[in-house]
């Protein structure tokens, strides 16, 4: 990108922050060169004051001159918004919207005639750099909008490129996955107290045990269920476990938690 590119973000919560930081501490781009929108003052002091950047709680504001234009706005609020914006950026503008089940063909609607959108899930462990997020072009983006898009939030985490039909189901599973694997943890801290043990203990052994099994699953050297097997020995204790989780249906019940966020993903975004 170019020497003095401008970054408006709209919307300024945990996930534009999130992308405020990665983008500055990765080197992407300067503080000065991002400017910030959100309703909330106390919100845009805080990122002032953390980061160095601009910070309005003019939405136009934010983005007039901006080469990229990130949407880290409700699903529910992006139609007004994006009305406000029509004829505030330049022809030449990207947008990068992380609202979840907005497609890119709505935005292309809202704002002008062939406007370059690339559509981003992305997910909450991005608040510690340990992102999964999902890119999609519009019919305008180019290659090369999806690789600047991808060189953003790489920089909060791993990015993959999906088709558009396809973001629903990541948004069910990867968006919200979090969520079930803050449940999961939770489940297993109450159950490692109730056999005894201090929570806190429970806690972290807990996280750490899936943070380690997710790490080699990353690696890709074996399969999850082959790494299933090495710790699973005849008659042993990993097997006992398993076998309640399996008689409780407990993939089935994954799947389904799954498909029910898709489903609301799609909802979301007017689409059944």
């Amino acid at each position: 990108m170019r020497e003095g590119t401008k970054i408006g973000v709209v919307g300024g919560g945990k996930m534009g922050g999130a992308l405020i930081e990665g983008m500055i501490s990765g080197g992407l781009f300067p503080a000065a060169a991002v400017t910030v929108a959100d309703t909330d003052e106390r919100r845009l002091e805080e990122l002032a004051k953390t980061y160095g950047v601009n910070v309005t709680t003019d939405n136009r504001a934010a983005v007039r001159g901006a080469e990229i234009v990130i949407l880290s706005i409700k699903p529910q609020n992006m139609a007004e918004v994006l009305s406000a914006l029509a004829g505030q950026t330049e022809p030449a503008t990207l947008f990068i919207s992380i609202a979840a089940g907005i497609a890119t063909a709505f935005i292309e609607e809202h704002l002008r005639e062939r406007v370059r959108v690339i559509r981003v899930m992305p997910n909450m462990p991005a608040l510690i750099g340990e992102g999964a997020a999902a890119l999609c072009r519009g019919a305008f983006a180019t290659e090369a909008d999806l690789g600047m898009a991808r060189r953003i939030f790489d920089a909060v985490g791993i990015t993959v490129e999906v088709q558009e039909s396809l973001m629903d189901a990541v948004t069910g599973l990867s968006g919200s996955g979090p969520g079930y694997a803050f449940l999961i943890i939770e489940a297993f801290r109450d159950a490692g107290v109730r056999m005894g043990l201090d929570p806190d203990v429970a806690l972290r052994l807990s996280a750490q045990s899936l943070l380690g099994a997710a790490k080699l699953s990353l690696k890709g050297e074996k399969t999850p269920a082959e790494f299933r097997g090495m710790v699973t020995s005849p008659g042993g204790t990993t097997l006992a476990g398993l076998k309640v989780l399996e008689e409780g249906k407990l993939r089935a019940l994954l799947s389904a938690a799954v498909e029910a966020a898709t489903r609301r993903s799609a909802e979301l975004g007017g689409r059944k």
